[in-house]
């Protein structure tokens, strides 16, 4: 059965659905100070979650990274290719902000300090990074010319992750990883999955994708970082991975699982690659 993708965001206020296509939006004080289309508001009505757009114009996944037949793909309308994005998440909790992956950096195209100055905000006011993964379009954003872009923010990286990048990987394959925390040393923080971070923020396990991969789960919110890259075919197939899964086996179970489990538990998953605005909610 094909899902439909193009679902309106919808705003999550003290456990009912509202549409940001109508004016419901007076029904709660928002965080921030204007919900806008890109925001969603958590079921405790005191964090806020905003989707930063970190690429620039439209963006869909080469059907032929998914292995998927022709007929499956021809049935999902996919011929032309998947929609995606390359997102990171801005969360607003107890008066401090968290931000979900970096991006791939300004040098590299990525929209992330731009997006910030829309919310009148710098680097400067970021509190914590919590990084889902190691890969480039996730932490290319932490460093600019040696130096950290978020100079004042604590940094959360999963101690499964840093050891297979930092420790395990060779050399000629982990310099970004190596510089970035390396630059951050000072601020790192390493945790294990089933810890809850600052702001009650639970780090889940959902390796595969990397060796380390990690969800993040606060109230009704489900941040899956890379669990899906095409999500108009894995919500349906998870079976099917993309060529990016470093474990495919892994990344497949991990996919089945997070997927009953927000669609058990009634989550919204926020996916650095869902498509725009990278929200699904699992109603």
């Amino acid at each position: 059965m094909k899902r439909n993708l193009t679902m309106g965001l919808l705003l999550l206020v003290g456990g009912v659905f509202f549409s940001c296509n109508s004016n419901t939006n007076t029904a709660t004080q928002p965080v921030v100070e204007e919900v806008d289309e890109n925001t969603v508001v958590l079921s405790d009505n005191q964090t806020s979650v905003i989707w930063l757009k970190d690429n620039q114009g439209e963006r869909k996944m080469n059907r032929e990274l998914f292995g998927a037949p022709d007929s499956l793909i021809e049935s999902l309308g996919l011929q032309e290719g998947i929609p995606s994005s390359v997102s990171t998440f801005l969360m607003h909790a107890d008066g401090e902000w968290i931000l979900f992956d970096t991006g791939l950096g300004a040098s590299k195209g990525g929209q992330l300090l731009e997006d910030l100055k829309a919310y009148n905000l710098t680097p400067d006011s970021i509190d914590y990074l919590y990084i889902t993964h190691f890969h480039g379009d996730h932490i290319g954003g932490m460093v600019a010319e040696g130096k950290p872009v978020f100079p004042n923010a604590k940094v959360y990286v999963g101690a499964v992750e840093y050891k297979a990048w930092i420790e395990d990987m060779p050399e000629d394959r982990n310099a970004m990883q190596r510089e970035a925390m390396e630059v951050y040393k000072d601020q790192l923080t390493l945790f294990q999955f089933g810890e809850v971070l600052p702001h009650g923020v639970k780090a889940i396990d959902a390796v595969g994708h990397t060796p380390g991969h990690t969800a993040f789960q606060k109230e009704n919110l489900l941040v899956i970082g890379d669990l899906m890259h095409g999500a108009a075919l894995q919500m349906e197939h998870p079976e099917f991975n993309a060529n990016f899964d470093m474990d495919k086996e892994k990344a497949a179970a991990s996919r089945k699982r997070l997927l009953d489990y927000a669609r058990e538990n009634h989550l919204v998953m926020a996916g650095m690659h869902l498509p725009e605005p990278a929200f699904i909610s699992m109603e």
